[in-house]
């Protein structure tokens, strides 16, 4: 039988809406569209660099919690309300994926609250090897 199991974040959205930060189902791994919310806080900056930074750090847990991390990543969405905020946050979205270079797409659309600038989907194959979850700071 197949491993399936839900990673859960600590958002309120996701008990609100009734979903996962990601799904482990097998060797793959599935990220929900993750925003820039700190979810300790639930607070979320109004610089979308800094929203891509903390949606990196929130995709990042729920890889690492999964067994992976973005070397194992295979395809990422980037899903912005405003086209011109793509391209400044393409340093910190290099210092990620550059070396990987995963499949990527980036679309323009609404997000469900007008604080959000940013938001990222991403699909990754857990590696052969589980890597060790790091310990806590």
């Amino acid at each position: 039988m197949t491993e399936r199991r839900a990673i859960l974040s600590g958002s309120t959205f996701e008990e609100e809406i009734g979903y996962a930060r990601a799904v482990v189902d097998g060797d793959w791994v599935h990220v929900s569209g993750t925003t820039g919310f700190d979810y300790a806080t639930m607070t979320i900056s109004g610089d979308v660099i800094e929203q891509a930074e903390q949606c990196l750090r929130n995709v990042e847990s729920a890889l690492a919690e999964a067994g992976c991390s973005f070397a194992d990543v295979v395809r990422v969405r980037y899903l912005l309300p405003d086209r011109e905020d793509f391209q400044p946050c393409w340093p910190t979205l290099r210092r990620c994926f550059g070396d990987i270079r995963p499949a990527a797409t980036m679309l323009v659309c609404g997000l469900s609250d007008p604080r959000m600038k940013f938001e990222i989907e991403v699909y990754a194959r857990r590696p052969a090897e589980p890597r060790p979850v790091p310990a806590a700071d």
